[in-house]
């Protein structure tokens, strides 16, 4: 065979390897993005790269989905833990800096019954996210707030907003199914928009309705 030719043939191979490995990236960081959120552009800024962004997020992937094992909580635990969370309701009123300080540790109970492991908040933070990236905002400004009552810079409105929080994380804690459907449902809101331009409008109208239907069924 000419020389000439298996050289062109060569370039034309390498260059159809490069085409793949970007396309298969493209799709990755997609994935990702889609999956975590908010938390894929909070992980990016953090790391100041894309690449070092992808590699933390799909080592929380790993961790949550091959090492921990996350599971949902028995109907009458998950009862037990509401009738809890009234108790904390009920006392914000005569205290709200107690029972700001009890939902947090309420929280962390369930995560622990749920299989995740006690850690840091950071650590825990990112264990949330894998599963719940649509609510871990929540529980980032729920910790924030607790934060500043330890040095007296939180009034009764941030306690108030703290405790909105986390009953935020604790419903989607105790109801995994709701919390799937969630995620499912911005993720489909997501998906109407690609990297430089949107996706076709019937795509996009039947994307919107599936994620109606499914905030409906809540």
């Amino acid at each position: 065979m000419d020389l000439n030719l298996l050289v062109s043939l060569a370039i034309l191979l390498l260059l159809a390897v490069i085409v793949v490995a970007f396309i298969a990236r493209r799709r990755q960081s997609r994935r990702l993005a889609e999956r975590f959120g908010p938390e894929y552009e909070r992980a990016v800024q953090r790391t100041g790269s894309r690449t070092k962004a992808e590699e933390e997020l799909r080592a929380r992937e790993h961790r949550v989905h091959k090492l921990l094992e996350i599971v949902p909580l028995a109907p009458r635990e998950a009862q037990r833990f509401r009738m809890e969370w009234q108790g904390v309701q009920s006392r914000f009123v005569d205290n709200p800096r107690s029972a700001v300080t009890e939902a947090d540790l309420l929280v962390r109970d369930v995560m622990v019954r749920r299989g995740y492991p006690m850690a840091d908040f950071e650590t825990q933070a990112a264990d949330l996210s894998v599963d719940h990236p649509v609510v871990v905002d929540n529980y980032r400004a729920a910790h924030a707030i607790a934060l500043r009552e330890l040095h007296g810079r939180a009034g009764t409105e941030d306690l108030r907003q703290a405790l909105v929080h986390y009953r935020t994380l604790f419903d989607e804690l105790l109801q995994p199914e709701r919390a799937a459907a969630r995620r499912a449902a911005v993720q489909d809101t997501r998906a109407t928009k690609v990297r430089g331009g949107l996706m076709p409008p019937e795509r996009a109208l039947a994307s919107d309705r599936v994620a109606r239907e499914r905030r409906s069924d809540r």
